[in-house]
């Protein structure tokens, strides 16, 4: 690996750097009047162009100097509507962001490659585009931390995550995209500047599920060296697909395919037109007779190759990589609006049947005694008329503590009880929502925490208050200093308070908000409620699941 460098008065910067495939020209930037240059380079492919249900492959290299300047489309999914598609199936392309100060070009710096969330079923490398303000622009990250950052695309819905449960279509083609993205960097980013050696993975929502799924995965061995998981890990309820054919045979119906032999099957979606297939499945949001969560169908799946168990039996696989891993106060509030629109409107009452019945089809799996000893939790500190924000309150802390924190907490045990030499956090990211349609009493929701972790505050000043800038700097001052040492609080940047370890015996955690002080730290996260998801009813038999609609 070599690269040419271009000499411009007084400064450093990478202009044309060599790569497995060929030479890549990307984009130097001028932070400020005086300030430092951040090189980015976009639309790097990191495998070929992929083919219908087939795993991801090296891609053959090009001739001359590909100019990476713009993004490229992201994988082939279903628009917001769900009435038509985006994006293209040539979608397997990265973004690469490297700071530089006037000393010259840098050499060795961390590297933290950022997997997008979206359900498995949406998202893009870049996020969303407000006025050309992307999500997912590394630069802030990048410079404030003195880090690379990495974006990519990975395929989504059923063309990334369809399987039969057998060898016809085995799945996971999304984490397989991911897994080829991360080996790309690992070959290749000393050429950027980048230590490949230190190598730090993190995500939020599927992204922080798919993280976690990553380091368990024995395809990475070696490859990664710390990870983060932001609101998702490989336990949640939404990783795992337990039933794949149930929802293939779905998707073939739609399209025409045979659904009685899956190699029939397999063979007759490889050649369907891939629009037709993304198309054949609609996430149902209104008037749900089930919780949303159930109808997030195409996810990974145990395939006995590149997840070769279930995820609770893998922690081995992580037991050198570092890990950070946390929830937003009220992730839940996101799935609680669609199984319970009343929550967000005032005006209108929810009943206690209503919360009772919630909890019933949270709790499918398990049945009536499950339903039962639920509510009964949830609703100890209820008096005879609960007030109406007490009542909503609960349903959102229901769905949190199921769909995110009570996983979280598990695989943080699990991850700590495995590591050798590894370090484990756990976090809860409580500032309150700036969603003004929301009530009052919104804390975190879903998602909420990236504005922060990109700096947005900083990159957009006149939409955020101080407060919001005093939040982003210390997230990514803790990200940062994680990815460079493995500890949050050793790094390049000063954080507003040290941040203790997650052992199972004391279980302390970091509370990340505008408020940080000493009382931020704390021990077990309503540990009673945790006690009771991760325990006793887990402990409860299985049933058999009546099919969704």
């Amino acid at each position: 690996m070599k690269w040419k460098i271009w000499l411009q008065p007084g400064e450093l910067q990478l202009g044309v750097v060599y790569t497995e495939g060929g030479f890549v020209e990307g984009i130097s930037e001028k932070l400020g009047l005086f300030g430092d240059y951040v090189d980015i380079f976009k639309g790097i492919p990191f495998a070929a162009p992929p083919k219908s249900f087939e795993d991801p492959q090296q891609h053959p290299g090009w001739d001359g100097t590909l100019k990476a300047k713009e993004y490229k489309n992201r994988c082939l999914q279903v628009t917001l509507t769900q009435t038509s598609t985006r994006g293209r199936e040539d979608c397997l392309y990265l973004n690469i962001w490297i700071p530089q100060d006037r000393k010259g070009v840098s050499t060795n710096l961390p590297v933290m490659i950022w997997i997008y969330g979206g359900g498995f079923l949406v998202g893009g490398g870049q996020g969303a585009n407000f006025l050309n303000n992307y999500l997912y622009d590394g630069q802030e990250i990048a410079v404030r931390g003195n880090v690379i950052v990495v974006t990519f695309n990975y395929r989504v819905g059923p063309l990334g995550f369809l399987s039969t449960g057998d060898a016809s279509i085995p799945g996971n083609y999304g984490l397989k995209d991911q897994h080829m993205a991360i080996a790309w960097v690992k070959r290749n980013i000393k050429a950027f500047g980048g230590d490949p050696e230190n190598i730090t993975i993190f995500g939020e929502s599927a992204g922080a599920a798919s993280v976690s799924l990553q380091t368990l995965s024995p395809y990475n061995k070696g490859l990664i060296k710390r990870g983060i998981s932001q609101s998702g890990v490989g336990l949640c309820p939404w990783a795992i697909q337990e039933n794949p054919l149930f929802w293939a045979t779905k998707v073939a119906e739609k399209v025409g395919c045979p659904t009685d032999n899956t190699t029939a099957m397999g063979n007759c979606l490889r050649v369907t037109d891939p629009q037709a297939v993304t198309l054949a499945y609609h996430l149902p949001l209104v008037n749900l007779p089930y919780p949303l969560v159930h109808y997030l169908s195409f996810i990974p799946v145990v395939d006995g190759d590149f997840l070769p168990d279930r995820p609770e039996n893998l922690f081995a696989n992580a037991a050198d990589i570092d890990y950070i891993a946390g929830i937003n106060n009220m992730d839940g509030h996101f799935f609680a609006g669609f199984d319970m629109p009343a929550i967000n409107r005032p005006l209108v009452k929810i009943t206690a049947d209503e919360v009772y019945n919630l909890v019933q089809g949270l709790t499918l799996k398990k049945g009536v005694q499950a339903a039962n000893a639920t509510f009964s939790l949830y609703t100890q500190l209820w008096n005879d008329k609960p007030d109406q924000e007490v009542m909503k309150r609960t349903v959102v802390d229901l769905e949190t503590d199921y769909l995110f924190l009570s996983p979280t907490q598990q695989a943080l045990a699990l991850h700590n009880a495995n590591a050798r030499n590894a370090k484990t956090y756990s976090y809860v990211f409580s500032q309150p929502s700036r969603m003004p349609v929301y009530p009052s009493w919104v804390g975190a929701d879903h998602a909420d925490d990236l504005q922060y972790v990109f700096g947005k505050p900083f990159s957009t000043p006149l939409g955020y208050w101080p407060k919001h800038r005093t939040v982003s700097k210390a997230l990514i001052a803790y990200w940062t200093n994680f990815a460079r040492t493995g500890d949050p609080n050793e790094g390049t940047s000063t954080v507003p308070i040290r941040w203790i370890p997650y052992t199972q015996e004391e279980s302390f955690y970091l509370e990340i908000n505008s408020d940080i002080n000493y009382d931020s730290v704390k021990q077990g996260l309503r540990a009673s409620y945790v006690q009771f998801w991760n325990t006793t009813y887990q402990s409860l038999p299985d049933l058999s699941l009546p099919f969704l609609d």
